[in-house]
């Protein structure tokens, strides 16, 4: 019953085609220019990838550190490092650029060396006053001298915010308004307006001017993800037509792959726009990966079309074999691919469910594209001629699939041994891999902002904010001297950590209070004594001045307190050992039945949200490998069958893995996509093996062996084919400047590779060993679904199509 609907339902199908290509065409038409209209709605990312579900717990803290302190995310630093600064002009100069920043409506506040506040005792007044460092401009090489006396050496409550007093260097701190930090106006703000101010500084003053912070940072790398997408689709394009021209020696075939890959990317674009999804590091992928999944389609069914015009020369009919032959088994190579990508639906991270869902819906809609595109397209066009199909007796192809051929007949053991071998090698790579939670690691490495980065990691111990927040579980609690006794020990561990920089908080302006309270006294920048302390505070509660200060450290009630320290770039063994360190020192300090405190901040959430990723990992790939086995069970019917198809398919796998751990390449949310992308992928071929490989034991008696090296000779070639050009299109992949988008497209052409060569030599090779236990009528029995369909001439379909193409002539 199966059988008939199947060869039924595509004999159906090849005629709906053939005898409706104009309103077809016209409907792929109608549809294209919908979709280009939704691409109004592609909005691209201004936000780093959050990789956890929302009501994960590490996103609730998060949170909940926003809703009191508000974006965390919006300081831009300027810095320089230039003996050549410290002269009046140039120093001026770079005070009255912060000066010209302020007037940005999107700034705001920004606070350089001439905002700096001496914070002074007044006695008469029992307050304290603040004092500009610099009142006006600067006039005398000598304000200078003091001016560095004073910073340097008696004001360490300034130290490693604006300066750096060992090596000298100062910087800018730039606070963009909350509300604009995830828009549009944060990108026009830094790559037009900031980008334009530095530039000019630079040029007038001869100071290199470096330039970091989140905003910017997100700003510039999402501006390369948008450059990128463009690159990569030109490349992909570029690459796999010129394979598929040297493969085809047709400039008409390779046409018309090109207008079916477009057309599939067109409508990509629109899904994403329909869907309103942000484009990210990620989706960003997905255009390049249709032209790289559609070629192989293209030429599965083009090959297929130009072996029946060689064999038989009648066109219509070939057409009709294309469609009903090769119909089945393209649809379900490309529902196993979209497979691949749609277990990332069911993980619960926001970024990986719209990636598989743009992306297996776009799968499905290039094969779409590819049987109703290519069948009508060669009925407006004449035969193919002679040399068009010179590729059909390539010698070299034939050298290779004899090559394949007695490896499997005499080789066997080596074949065993080596995969054995392999597998041994890959387990012990596996157990080498690391996993990395780094924020700026896939950044691309020799752009400025990167070096940027760098620069300011090594001055002032990174830009990417760690937060620590205290609940004190009471109102003004935080100013009591016992909580700001407990958040000094805290710190004081943050300060011992060479990864972190010096942390900022409510302590340190009190202890800056108790050396202002002594004359600036610097041997007095420490927290006051219970008997100082209330002189202090009353001083200080009389001083509006401490107030504004106090707003960023301590939220309007009084009960939560914020400690911000910034990190440098490290990897996710040693960001959990300091994590580790830190919550042993705050579980011995602060009591859980008077305290709550949690740490957040942009570059944790990331790394917990890279470990998650990997748990998910393994979930999403058992998933892939469960729906394909399905799809198998479904056509063959025999559960051996199942587990012999799986055994060429996950070694590659497992020897993808294994280099991964020997190259030092860490698992990362790039590098995450590789094993279930390359999975649904190689699958493909396995799938044309066997049903190639069943329908030659049937029409062979089930002779055996007469059957693999048919099924061998006759899919070898198509194999090699899609192989090559999927193995250059992923490749394509490795010129990105994304360190991950580099590794992914390297891992998945070296996957494809293997998956190859083991589906042409492991395989057959089970097949043959094992034929007693595996190819008999009761094991393989008959399938729900006939991928190849046996040759058939129904001559009533070829007939009714053959009169309607001459009336449509006529």
């Amino acid at each position: 019953m199966f059988k008939l609907f199947s060869t039924g339902f595509w004999e159906v199908i090849a005629r709906l085609i053939l005898r409706n290509k104009i309103g077809i065409l016209i409907c792929i038409v109608l549809a294209t220019i919908f979709f280009s209209y939704q691409w109004k709605h592609m909005r691209f990312t201004y936000t780093e990838a959050n990789l956890l579900p929302d009501d994960h717990d590490v996103n609730i803290t998060y949170n909940e550190f926003l809703d009191i302190f508000g974006e965390e995310g919006n300081l831009i630093v300027l810095g320089v490092k230039d003996s050549t600064l410290f002269t009046v002009e140039k120093l001026n100069a770079w005070n009255q650029l912060s000066e010209d920043l302020k007037s940005y409506d999107e700034v705001e506040t920004v606070v350089s060396i001439k905002d700096l506040q001496k914070l002074i005792k007044n006695t008469k007044a029992e307050k304290f006053d603040l004092e500009p460092f610099i009142k006006d401009s600067i006039t005398s090489i000598e304000q200078i001298d003091i001016l560095q006396q004073e910073l340097f050496k008696q004001y360490p409550f300034y130290d490693n915010f604006l300066f750096n007093k060992k090596t000298k260097t100062i910087r800018t701190a730039i606070y963009l308004k909350k509300d604009i930090v995830n828009t549009s106006a944060r990108k026009d703000f830094v790559m037009l307006s900031l980008e334009d101010k530095i530039n000019d500084f630079e040029t007038n003053y001869n100071l290199d001017v470096r330039v970091s912070g989140m905003p910017y940072i997100r700003t510039l790398n999402a501006q390369n993800i948008v450059d990128e997408i463009g690159l990569f689709i030109g490349l992909a394009l570029g690459v796999t037509s010129l394979i598929f021209f040297l493969f085809f020696r047709s400039f008409r075939a390779t046409f018309i792959s090109l207008i079916v890959v477009c057309i599939g990317v067109m409508w990509t674009f629109g899904i994403l726009g329909l869907l309103k999804y942000e484009i990210t590091v990620l989706t960003a992928l997905i255009p390049p990966l249709i032209i790289v999944i559609g070629i192989p389609n293209c030429i599965f069914l083009i090959n297929k079309y130009q072996h029946e015009v060689k064999l038989h020369g009648n066109k219509v009919k070939s057409l009709q074999r294309v469609i009903t032959k090769i119909g089945n088994a393209t649809l379900m190579t490309n529902v196993t691919t979209a497979s691949g990508f749609a277990t990332f639906i069911l993980t619960e991270s926001t970024l990986l469910k719209e990636f598989g869902i743009v992306a297996s819906l776009s799968i499905l809609a290039i094969f779409i594209l590819c049987l109703l595109v290519i069948p009508i397209m060669y009925t407006f066009l004449p035969y193919p001629q002679e040399r068009h199909l010179e590729h059909l007796n390539k010698r070299w192809i034939g050298g290779f699939v004899d090559w394949i051929e007695r490896m499997v007949k005499y080789k066997k053991i080596t074949i065993y041994l080596t995969s054995l071998i392999l597998l041994v090698a890959s387990i012990i790579g596996i157990y080498q891999i690391k996993i990395s939670g780094s924020l700026i690691e896939d950044m691309p490495k020799d752009t400025a902002f990167f070096k940027d980065i760098k620069f300011f990691e090594s001055e002032f111990n990174g830009i990417m904010p760690l937060e620590i927040m205290i609940d004190t579980k009471r109102k003004k609690g935080v100013m009591k001297l016992s909580t700001l006794k407990r958040m000094n020990e805290l710190e004081e561990l943050i300060i011992e950590t060479p990864e972190l920089s010096k942390p900022i908080s409510v302590v340190s302006l009190v202890k800056y209070s108790k050396q202002a309270y002594y004359n600036g006294n610097p041997k007095y920048y420490q927290l006051p004594t219970s008997q100082e302390n209330s002189f202090i505070l009353s001083y200080a509660k009389n001083s509006s001045s401490n107030v504004d200060m106090l707003k960023n450290f301590v939220d309007s009630t009084g009960q939560y307190a914020r400690i911000t320290t910034f990190m440098k770039d490290i990897g996710t063994d040693k960001m959990e050992r300091i994590e580790e360190n830190l919550q042993n020192k705050i579980d011995k300090v602060f009591p859980e039945d008077r305290f709550e405190v949690t740490m957040t901040g942009k570059a944790l959430v990331f790394q917990k949200g890279t470990k998650y990723l990997v748990r998910n990992l393994v979930i999403s790939l058992s998933l892939a490998i469960f729906l394909i086995s399905l799809f198998m069970a479904y056509m063959f019917r025999s559960f051996r069958m199942i587990l012999v198809s799986l055994v060429p398919n996950l070694l590659p796998l497992l020897i993808t893995a294994g280099l991964m751990g020997f190259l030092n390449v860490p698992i990362k949310p790039s590098t995450i996509l590789v094993f279930s992308i390359a999975f649904g992928i190689s699958v493909d071929d396995t799938i044309h093996f066997l049903a190639k490989y069943r329908q030659e034991l049937q029409a062979n008696h089930w002779k055996i062996r007469k059957s693999v090296y048919a099924a061998l000779r006759e899919t070898g070639v198509s194999m090699f084919y899609t192989s090559i050009v999927l193995f250059f299109g992923f490749i394509v992949f490795t010129t990105s400047s994304f360190g991950g988008t580099k590794a992914l497209g390297a891992l998945v052409s070296a996957t494809l590779l293997f998956a190859m060569l083991s589906n042409l030599l492991l395989l057959p090779s089970l097949l043959l060993s094992l034929e007693r236990n595996i190819a008999n009528k009761e094991v393989l029995k008959e399938p729900s679904i006939n991928i190849i369909p046996q040759d058939s001439e129904d001559i009533e379909v070829i007939e009714e199509v053959e009169n309607l193409e001459e009336n449509t002539i006529s």
